[in-house]
């Protein structure tokens, strides 16, 4: 019996069919911003299923694609360290987990690339003269990318205080910042 096949008592009272349409519209959200649409469906459905966790023949079976589909998928979301692979006890399957804080460390990741943009620019500046048109366009972006370095550092900050604060059951701000968050 596939997940899609079971009762809905087995999925915690859950509409799958609502559960499926959920995973299309907001992987369609991911793929027009860039992603490829395979691993947008992937990492949805990994989102979606309370285990965080399904094999490659689960995520097939899923989504209704090859297991070829779901490689190159699984593939491209664990190099960008949304995903991570790990073993079945027992078995010789893998299986592919997302955790809670996978935004969190793929932001991270992206934080490190930056630096590495940053400073590739400078040499770039550098080797074509600081005080050059190409030169001072190099030197501006690496700047940007500074910003956006230690901008990115003080948002992990700020997330992971009103994080913990929600996991403690602190009142957390509104939306807008102005009065007390509902939950």
């Amino acid at each position: 019996m596939t997940e899609q096949d079971m009762p809905d008592e087995a999925h915690g009272g859950r509409d799958q069919d609502a559960v499926l349409r959920f995973v299309e519209r907001f992987a369609s959200t991911l793929a027009d911003a860039g992603w490829p649409r395979m691993a947008a469906r992937v990492f949805v459905v990994l989102l979606a299923t309370d285990s965080g966790a399904l094999t490659a023949a689960e995520l097939s079976e899923e989504l209704q694609v090859s297991p070829a589909a779901v490689s190159g998928a699984v593939r491209y979301l664990t190099h960008l360290d949304l995903i991570s692979r790990e073993r079945e006890i027992g078995t010789r399957r893998d299986l592919y987990r997302v955790d809670n804080e996978a935004w969190q460390a793929a932001l991270t990741k992206r934080d490190q690339a930056l630096g590495r943009w940053a400073a590739g620019l400078l040499e770039g500046s550098e080797l074509l003269g600081p005080g050059t048109p190409a030169g001072r366009r190099l030197t501006e972006s690496a700047e940007f990318f500074d910003f956006l370095r230690r901008e990115v550092e003080l948002i992990m900050d700020r997330w992971l205080a009103l994080r913990d604060a929600r996991r403690d059951g602190e009142p957390l701000p509104s939306r807008d910042g102005l009065g007390q968050g509902t939950r």
